[in-house]
């Protein structure tokens, strides 16, 4: 699959020495949005457009599909009279193209310089040789350096260099257009939308998925306002004070079909650390035990220094009956000589006690 050569040619009042170098050229057939049938066409892309001429040796083109209105780029799946060719859907802003490709080969070098010359950045998903993508990689230094010269004070194109203010949704990916495409249809029970840098670097941009006899991207500038905010640059704009409503505000047109996309990236189940043998210095990668680690035996309670000599302990009161209770008659059983044999302070009272009561019977009497 060699790429078609690439001739720069000119003539006397040539429109070609006036166009951008020209990265890739060859037949294709080309249907517009407006048109019923469809035209075979010399195509040369050159810096970021397509230049459509009516043979191989004109020089003057008779279309221009400027590549700036890039929304997406798939194969049409569709049969063809000539079973050999390969169709292709351009969506642009403003309508779609179809083209055709000789055979699968030639439509997958295609995509490639469209891709790379859309996205400043070779695309690692094509089935390329690797003298492909090198030729590829070429053409986007040259891309590069070729804008670089057309706006020196501005630094070239970068889906990175986006500056994002407040906090950011979990559905948002620093990837291009393309890369954002490819996540959305190779996960899409994680989701079917996703935030990126926009291509201009001074934009974001929401990329969408949806099935529809085969995957159907839309992209959605979100640009930030000079009063704070930003905006879905949509037919009739929506505002949104955050990046959040901006993902909510799309939630809710779309009653729900549009859901956030998070991927969920794998965690370990088990704990690994490495190690050296002492023996040879091999390193070797262990895995934790996943059994508990065993406790700490239990510290004893802290004994209080004054339960045991004290009065003021804290332990229970004594019950009071044992006062009360039958004592042995033992002679030798203290308790029977507290009890039975009162001090003289007791007598001495109960005797005045007695001496009272019988003043005041024979006052009564």
């Amino acid at each position: 699959m060699a790429a078609a050569p690439v001739r720069q040619r000119s003539g006397p009042g040539g429109q070609r020495a006036q166009l951008p170098p020209c990265y890739y050229e060859g037949y294709l057939e080309k249907r517009g949005p407006k048109e019923k049938a469809s035209r075979r066409l010399w195509t040369c892309l050159c810096g970021n457009s397509l230049y459509f001429f009516n043979n191989a040796k004109d020089t003057h083109y008779v279309e221009k599909l400027d590549l700036s209105g890039f929304v997406s780029l798939k194969d049409d799946c569709s049969r063809d009279r000539n079973l050999e060719a390969a169709r292709l859907i351009l969506q642009m802003k403003d309508g779609e193209t179809k083209l055709t490709a000789p055979n699968l080969e030639s439509r997958e070098l295609w995509k490639g310089f469209l891709y790379s010359v859309i996205d400043l950045n070779v695309p690692s998903y094509l089935t390329l040789l690797p003298g492909q993508l090198q030729m590829l990689q070429e053409v986007v230094d040259k891309e590069r350096a070729r804008r670089r010269s057309r706006n020196p004070a501005r630094a070239p194109p970068s889906p990175l260099s986006v500056p994002l203010v407040g906090e950011i949704p979990p559905c948002f990916r620093p990837v291009s257009r393309t890369e954002a495409e490819v996540l959305l249809e190779r996960h899409p029970d994680c989701g079917n939308m996703l935030l990126r840098p926009g291509r201009d670097g001074c934009s974001l941009a929401v990329t969408t998925r949806q099935d529809l006899n085969g995957s159907v991207f839309r992209h959605y500038r979100v640009t930030q306002r000079d009063q704070g905010g930003y905006v879905i640059d949509v037919e009739n704009p929506i505002p949104c004070a955050t990046l959040h409503e901006v993902i909510d505000a799309l939630v809710e047109k779309t009653a729900g079909t549009l859901q956030p996309f998070l991927l969920e990236e794998p965690y370990e189940e088990n704990i690994t650390y490495v190690s050296a043998n002492d023996e040879n210095g091999e390193r070797i990668l262990h895995t934790a035990p996943s059994s508990p680690l065993p406790r700490a035996p239990a510290l004893p309670p802290k004994q209080d220094r004054w339960s045991s000599s004290s009065p003021l302990s804290r332990s229970p009161a004594p019950d009071r009956r044992i006062l009360t209770s039958p004592v042995p008659a033992s002679p030798s059983n203290p308790m029977r000589r507290l009890i039975l044999s009162p001090s003289p302070l007791t007598q001495t009272l109960n005797e005045e006690l007695k001496m009272k009561l019988e003043k005041r019977r024979a006052s009564q009497e």
